[in-house]
């Protein structure tokens, strides 16, 4: 005889939207892991890295303001925090850039391992910055994870590999990122928020565009280009779809399903195979991860 259904499992299959929400939050980390591999391959090409960036917010500012702007949507370019708007755009221009220097050298299985460290960075950072205290429950989690990336970042990997470095660029970028996102939502709709997601990222690259451009010498590579940022854009607008129709501690968990496509399309398309430290450290992280997601389940049932 079968197992009976659980509660959940019989909420998620009453409510269609919720089916649709995890479809689409699958996806996103398929074009995260593709967005990745792409720039890459671009490097790989000889492409300049911070030109990949470039394009990656071009074609993204470009899709955004198409639907997204003051004519459509009047008042959206108006910030009550303009500054602190600049500075999450910057931090995710440094990410960006900090993540496509280091896939140059480092296999996807690793820079997505290091990123997905954000979390717990973030968890660290929430207390002084935001006032959001951590448990001891998260601390120990926080701590465990960083011992995952102390695993796969060795000194002796760090000596061979430098570019480990950037990949901790992108992923503190990316932690401070995230408590600047939260701070803004107290200020400005999440619309404002989105329109300037790019800008300032575009134009701080715009006047460099001279010293790092290089014309694409084939079609293909002109398509790449634009794939970076038609997969960040996409996978971004999967994530806010997907999260519109349910609940984030349902949906958190399946963004790591990121490593293994990372892993998968390292192996397909540059024939990487991660090391056992880096499997290690990933698994670490990740389950520093969840600790963190299902501790933050916890804290909302009680309040509910």
């Amino acid at each position: 005889m079968g197992a009976e259904p659980s509660a959940g499992a019989e909420r998620i299959a009453r409510d269609p939207r919720r089916l649709v929400g995890i479809a689409l939050m699958c996806v996103a980390p398929v074009l995260f892991a593709s967005l990745d591999a792409t720039g890459k391959w671009l490097a790989g090409a000889g492409v300049d890295p911070l030109l990949t960036t470039f394009m990656r917010y071009a074609v993204n500012v470009a899709l955004v303001t198409a639907f997204l702007n003051p004519v459509t949507r009047p008042g959206v370019a108006h910030s009550r925090r303009l500054p602190l708007q600049v500075v999450r755009s910057l931090l995710l221009f440094g990410s960006t850039a900090c993540n496509f220097l280091a896939l140059r050298s480092l296999q996807l299985a690793e820079t997505v391992s290091i990123q997905f460290a954000a979390p717990l960075a973030v968890a660290l950072l929430a207390g002084p910055m935001l006032g959001e205290w951590s448990s001891r429950l998260r601390l120990a989690a926080v701590a465990a994870g960083f011992v995952g990336v102390l695993v796969i970042v060795r000194p002796d990997t760090l000596t061979a590999k430098p570019a480990m470095l950037f990949s901790l660029g992108n992923m503190l970028c990316y932690a401070f990122y995230v408590i600047v996102t939260r701070k803004l939502a107290a200020y400005d709709s999440s619309a404002t928020t989105i329109f300037y997601t790019g800008l300032a990222g575009l134009a701080l690259m715009a006047p460099l565009l001279p010293w790092i451009w290089t014309a694409p010498d084939s079609l293909h590579v002109w398509g790449m280009l634009v794939a970076v940022g038609l997969f960040g854009t996409a996978g971004h607008w999967l994530l806010v779809l997907a999260h519109a129709r349910a609940p984030a501690s349902l949906l958190a968990p399946l963004i790591y399903t990121q490593i293994l496509w990372s892993v998968l399309l390292g192996y397909a398309v540059f024939g990487d195979v991660p090391g056992a430290w880096t499997l290690v450290g990933a698994l670490v992280i990740v389950a520093s991860g969840l600790v963190l997601i299902v501790e933050d389940s916890w804290k909302r049932r009680r309040r509910a």
